[in-house]
């Protein structure tokens, strides 16, 4: 199988996410926080990516489409890895596994910190509530 390397990606706003994405496309769906598009590297596989504060972004400028942080597509035999910056595809180098597995506890820690902060900013009463819920 003859892959060809994307160069760039256009955005495409929708609701929900087509069946069948095209290639040089990445869709964004506000009303379901996420974002998909074929990967990169040619070898068609759908890549899938959750938006919020503790997982990607996306922003939108007059240059193109940037989502970050990157995309390493370390389950996928391709393991391809890059950024989309600008609607540009960065290639980004391969990394090892114990890269792979630091780099899932670094986004494990960011989740964890994040929620617990949330969870610190709720007033008193609706902790001790949550508190309550939890021991029946």
């Amino acid at each position: 199988m003859t892959t060809t390397k994307l160069k760039r990606l256009e955005l495409r706003h929708v609701e929900a996410m087509p069946a069948i994405l095209e290639s040089g496309l990445i869709y964004v769906s506000k009303t379901y926080s996420t974002a998909a598009h074929l990967c990169a590297c040619g070898c068609g596989s759908k890549i899938r990516t959750p938006l919020g504060p503790t997982e990607w972004s996306v922003m939108e400028t007059t240059n193109g489409v940037t989502l970050s942080p990157s995309i390493g597509n370390w389950q996928k035999p391709c393991r391809s890895h890059y950024v989309i910056d600008g609607g540009d595809v960065v290639w980004c180098a391969d990394w090892s596994e114990a890269t792979v597995l630091a780099g899932r506890q670094a986004e494990t820690n960011r989740r964890t910190t994040h929620y617990d902060e949330l969870t610190r900013r709720r007033p008193w009463f609706m902790r001790w509530l949550a508190w309550l819920f939890r021991q029946r």
